[in-house]
Formats: structure tokens, C-alpha cells, sequence
């Protein structure tokens, strides 16, 4: 017993020191790796700014500078365009009669009534007759064109203006020749009047210079 009690210190001991033994033998354990660091998130770009769209005004087109369709010109159709061509034919036509050749043209026509062509043909023939009266007429027959309401009169305005004008200033122009020439004849009258009354002067001085004829006898 004594023997069993002196060995049990001994074997704890022992048995400590086997301990420290197997705990200084057993190998420490590896560090750990340090985490990886978290990728950076890319950050998305922040949108672009778009411009506030303005509002465009849009300028109106005026009806002379659109286009015209197809088969027509100047807002007339086929038909309108071939009436004035015929108009302007016979206004080239009528340019060169001489004053018979015209007067034999208005009796042709006769009356035209309300036909605005054959108003206008009868203008273009009347003005040719280098009367004062037949320009006047021929001037109402082209205003009369141009203030029609019938479609057919329609192509043929815009020339009866023009020549309405034109007949107009003619008659300006005449009327003042006609004034100009009276005035010469009047002032012509007035001068041959007045180398009348100096010729019958001269008479009568020319009479006062003659001798007598009992001075002419007198010794």
C-alpha cells in the first residue's frame, strides 16, 4: 500500500509531463489567409443630359411659291393654258392689219356679247384702227374681260389687264399729242395774224413815203 501511494505522485507526474510533452509536440495551426478583398463595384456612369427640345414654327408657305400639280400651269389646266395661247396667237395677228384690214376684222366679229373671247378679239382688232373712238371702245371691251365672273374669261385676265393698261396710256399719250398739235395750230393762227396787221403796217407806212402827184408836177 505505502509503495502504491509513493508510485501514484510519481504517475501523475508523469503523466503531466507526457501531456506537456504531447502538446509541445502537436504542431500549431496555420495562420488563415486573409480574405480577399471585395472587387470594387463598378459604378454605372450617370445618364446624359439631353437639351429640352424646342418647339420649330412652322413658317406658312404662301400659294405662289408651291408647286404646281402636274398638267397645269399657272392654276389653269390644259384647256385654259391652249385658250390663252390662241390669244396670244391672234394678238400677233392683229398687230400687223393695216386700217382696212381691220375694219374688215370688226365687221367679221360683229357683236361678241358675252363671249369674252371674242371681246377680246374684237379690242385687239379695234385698236388697230388708229381711231380715238375705236381705242376707247376697245379699251371697255378689255375691262370688261377682266372683271368677268365666267370661267372662261378666267386665263384670258390676266393679258386683258395688261392691255387694258396699255390701251389706257395709249390714250393718255394720243390725247396729248392731239392737245400739243392744237396748240401749235392756234399758236401758228395767232402769228400768221400777226404778220397780216405788220404787212398791212408796212402799207400804210410805205403809202405815207410816196410823193403827191401835184407835188410831182410842180415846177
Amino acid at each position: 500500500m505505502t509503495t502504491l501511494s509513493v508510485r501514484s505522485p510519481i504517475l501523475a507526474l508523469a503523466l503531466a509531463a507526457a501531456g506537456v510533452l504531447a502538446g509541445c509536440a502537436t504542431p500549431a495551426p496555420a495562420p488563415r489567409a486573409p480574405a480577399p478583398a471585395p472587387a470594387p463595384v463598378a459604378t454605372p456612369p450617370a445618364p446624359a443630359t439631353r437639351p429640352a427640345v424646342q418647339p420649330v414654327e412652322v413658317q406658312p408657305i404662301a400659294p405662289a411659291t408651291q408647286m404646281q400639280p402636274a398638267g397645269t400651269a399657272n392654276g389653269y389646266g390644259n384647256a385654259a393654258s391652249e385658250a390663252l395661247s390662241r390669244m396670244l396667237a391672234y394678238a400677233d395677228r392683229a398687230r400687223s392689219l393695216q386700217s382696212g384690214e381691220a375694219a374688215a376684222e370688226i365687221a367679221r366679229i360683229g357683236d361678241p356679247g358675252d363671249s369674252a373671247p371674242l371681246q377680246m378679239q374684237l379690242a385687239l382688232a379695234l385698236a388697230q384702227t388708229r381711231n380715238a373712238a375705236d381705242l376707247a371702245r376697245a379699251t371697255a371691251l378689255m375691262q370688261r374681260v377682266a372683271g368677268s365672273t365666267q370661267a372662261e374669261a378666267q386665263p384670258l385676265q390676266p393679258l386683258a389687264r395688261v392691255l387694258a393698261a396699255r390701251y389706257l396710256e395709249q390714250r393718255r399719250v394720243e390725247d396729248d399729242r392731239d392737245r400739243q398739235v392744237q396748240q401749235l395750230k392756234e399758236a401758228q393762227r395767232r402769228i400768221d395774224h400777226l404778220n397780216d396787221r405788220i404787212e398791212a403796217l408796212r402799207a400804210i407806212e410805205r403809202s405815207f413815203g410816196r410823193p403827191s402827184g401835184a407835188a410831182r408836177q410842180s415846177p
